[in-house]
């Protein structure tokens, strides 16, 4: 079955974005982006994006301007190149995207069981709270910027239980970056 993965950059002291929705600390060239455990390996294990509205109003569509390097434009590419849900209370006609509403633990179970790849949980900040509330992610893979902001957008917030994890992997990048994949015990 397709496994649903948490994947975001974050701060050592634990942000996703600066105070102001800045992500300017992350690191994206060599072995991030290349080789067995980066981003770009990650791409090509998935076919599916889940975002929340705001996320996917921001970088759903995103395009990177036209002096961005050609890995830059790649990158894009490859991520619009994938199937998009939105999950919101408010569903709009999207030719791009499918929205969701209403029962998500259901449908998530549903897109879960179709054939593919893997599914990149997005986020925001509200979508990751509410699928670790309801135990919908079945890998966390966090890169460890090293960074410290003091202040942002919290990666983890808002939920109660206790979620268990187990260490798949980690991985030391020579720009200071460390990939850690934790599997959701359940």
């Amino acid at each position: 079955m397709r496994k649903i993965v948490l994947d975001l950059a974050v701060t050592l002291d634990g942000f996703i974005e600066g105070p102001n929705g800045e992500i300017d600390w992350c690191i994206m060239d060599g072995d991030i982006m290349d080789g067995e455990s980066g981003f770009g390996a990650f791409l090509n294990s998935i076919d599916t994006i889940f975002y929340g509205r705001v996320s996917y109003d921001m970088w759903g569509r995103f395009q990177p301007d036209s002096n961005a390097s050609a890995a830059e434009q790649q990158l894009w590419q490859t991520v619009h190149s994938k199937k998009k849900y939105v999950f919101s209370h408010h569903p709009k006609d999207d030719d791009k995207a499918t929205y969701i509403h209403g029962d998500i633990a259901a449908q998530v179970a549903a897109i879960k069981q179709q054939p593919g790849k893997d599914i990149w949980l997005y986020g925001g900040g509200k979508l990751i709270t509410t699928f670790i509330a309801r135990g919908l992610i079945d890998v966390y893979r966090l890169a460890v910027h090293p960074v410290l902001l003091g202040e942002g957008k919290p990666l983890f917030s808002g939920f109660k239980n206790r979620v268990g994890l187990s260490l798949i992997n980690t991985t030391a990048h020579n720009s200071g970056v460390v990939l850690l994949e934790y599997a959701a015990v359940k």
